[in-house]
């Protein structure tokens, strides 16, 4: 096993050498009997939907765990299982996006085409995705059993999916088609979606299973939760700036926010600032396709100075943000609260 107490690098190799042996182990669940063109759908499936995303969520309990030791090395049976760890979130995170992307008609994920556009998947995806799904309690049956935190740890896993679940929901159902309705867009709402549908399983799962693993009890830590979901909605809401301002080249995807009809903060900040002639001109052309459109709601993003009024929530959010976590009376979960919080702040991408 590489010296995980050397760079980044190092530790993405490892991890993904974690993830080998996961698959192997799911590719011979003794539950199932195999054949040849069952394990390599499964196989074929895996990799194209697992690995592929930037890994965040999954390093970052390695990270965090490691933090949470306070600098001491750790053993080769703790980076596995905080590896372990990680990896179930992020065959969490590829079990949403399969299904996400069906319900959105996505063409492309991560540079390549959606699981389900793949010729002969279609809507073998929804099966597949309900697998991904069912692998997270079979890979913490297999190395967590004998834990004492087993049971916590199936809890945070079910009650995460659960709100995230039904964050999506509050999602779909705001956006009916043939039922925009921009007058339903407001801060609350916003709050709420992303609150349930990407802070807890983003930000809040990583490092709550790090807790566990360290022999914590998330009951001890109330406002470890309420800071991280603070963080995942300045995330989203650094997302929602970005989809309109950043530059394509560097967050890699041109955003369409404007044209899906999107509760985005930016809308919900011009409703908040615009006058009636504005207000206008949002609901005439807000979620319409054509690149007119979208252009006259980007000038109007402009007289209203929405780039100003990010910069001025980013400073309020990141100075509320540190104060929770310099209240919280252990130095080492203020150390993993603070290194999530310095790898997103003022990001560009």
């Amino acid at each position: 096993m590489a010296n995980l107490n050397g760079g980044t690098s190092d530790l993405r190799t490892t991890f993904l050498g974690v993830y080998s042996t996961l698959k192997s182990e799911l590719l011979n669940d003794p539950a199932f009997e195999w054949n040849d063109g069952s394990r390599q759908w499964v196989d074929r499936m895996l990799d194209y939907n697992v690995p592929g995303g930037k890994l965040n969520r999954g390093l970052s309990v390695i990270d965090s765990y490691k933090l949470l030791k306070e600098g001491k090395d750790l053993t080769d049976d703790e980076v596995f299982l905080a590896s372990a760890l990680g990896w179930c979130i992020e065959w969490l995170q590829a079990y949403f996006l399969v299904l996400d992307d069906i319900m959105d008609n996505s063409h492309t994920r991560r540079g390549q085409p959606c699981w389900f556009k793949v010729p002969k998947v279609g809507m073998i995806a929804i099966n597949d995705g309900i697998i991904l799904r069912n692998h997270i309690p079979r890979i913490l049956k297999n190395h967590f059993r004998q834990k004492p935190y087993y049971v916590d740890l199936l809890d945070l896993f079910n009650e995460v999916e659960f709100q995230t679940a039904s964050g999506q929901m509050i999602d779909l159902i705001t956006t009916i088609e043939g039922e925009k309705d921009l007058s339903k867009y407001s801060l609350p709402l916003h709050r709420r979606i992303v609150q349930y549908k990407t802070a807890y399983y983003s930000f809040y799962l990583p490092v709550a299973c790090a807790l566990i693993m360290a022999g914590e009890s998330l009951e001890e830590h109330p406002t470890v939760k309420d800071v991280l979901i603070d963080m995942g909605i300045y995330f989203q809401v650094q997302d929602d700036y970005l989809d309109c301002f950043g530059e394509p080249e560097m967050i890699g995807k041109i955003g369409t926010d404007i044209e899906d009809f999107k509760c985005s903060w930016l809308v919900v900040k011009a409703l908040e600032l615009c006058n009636e002639e504005q207000k206008k001109t949002l609901f005439d052309n807000y979620g319409k396709e054509d690149p007119a459109n979208v252009a006259k709601i980007k000038v109007l993003y402009n007289d209203l100075n929405l780039q100003g009024v990010f910069a001025e929530y980013e400073s309020k959010m990141y100075e509320k943000i540190t104060s929770s976590i310099e209240a919280n009376p252990s130095k080492s979960v203020q150390a993993v609260l603070k290194s999530f919080l310095g790898k997103i702040y003022k990001r560009h991408k």
